[in-house]
């Protein structure tokens, strides 16, 4: 009896979820700004990912709205760097959700275009349930972290639109099984595109970058010229 009751009640959150990330998504869509939802488990390199990123930006503002459970440490080290970021803490909650960026978003100046690199809580089950308005859901795996992940964790690599695979340039030092991993990726998710990259020394990210600059330019603005011609 009670069982029924609760999967009403998450499907109510899902549903009002879903409706604040789809007006989220056309709000930013409309402003030319493309968003992004990073996802990957602690340690990964998320930030290191989105810095290595920054650097191969041309003609694309970064935003950046950083999901973390305490702390904001990151927040602080890419401030430093001069980018424009905001902090949500979410005091226990494993992921964030479209309420929490919607509120976010709603606080941001967007001057000009760009890409709102939006880094999830560091997780990879809860965060693949919660659309929070995205254009791009952006996963980073890593070679450190076993070649295994995909079966693990077939939503978070079903639903990516992307896949990042991080410290590459560890591979010679670890038993990773490349083709395992890829064969996992490709069960889930034949197209998506998979780039290997390096936080370390940086290798990969002009192609993630290309890739991130071209969806961005896809977007259809909506110009709000607010009928200015009717005065004339």
């Amino acid at each position: 009896m009670h069982d029924v009751r609760k999967i009403d009640v998450m499907e109510g959150i899902l549903d009002e979820n879903d409706h604040i990330a789809e007006h989220i998504n056309e709000h930013l869509a409309a402003h030319g700004i493309l968003a992004v939802n990073e996802m990957g488990a602690p340690g990964v390199g998320k930030t290191t990912t989105l810095k290595n990123i920054f650097k191969h930006l041309k003609g694309f503002k970064p935003y950046v709205i950083e999901g973390d459970i305490e702390s904001d440490l990151d927040t602080q080290d890419l401030k430093n760097l001069g980018i424009d970021t905001h902090q949500i803490n979410t005091y226990g909650a494993c992921h964030l959700d479209a309420p929490m960026i919607d509120h976010m978003v709603d606080h941001m100046n967007f001057d000009e275009r760009g890409i709102l690199f939006i880094e999830n809580i560091g997780n990879l089950v809860c965060p693949a349930e919660f659309s929070i308005g995205e254009h791009v859901m952006m996963l980073v795996s890593t070679v450190t972290e076993g070649s295994d992940k995909p079966y693990k964790y077939p939503l978070a690599f079903e639903k990516a639109d992307l896949i990042i695979l991080n410290k590459v340039d560890l591979i010679p030092y670890l038993d990773f099984d490349e083709e395992f991993f890829m064969k996992g990726v490709r069960a889930l998710n034949k197209d998506v595109p998979v780039f290997k990259v390096s936080g370390k020394t940086g290798e990969g990210f002009e192609d993630v970058a290309k890739w991130l600059m071209q969806r961005a330019g896809k977007l259809e603005i909506k110009e709000h010229h607010h009928h200015h011609h009717e005065h004339k």
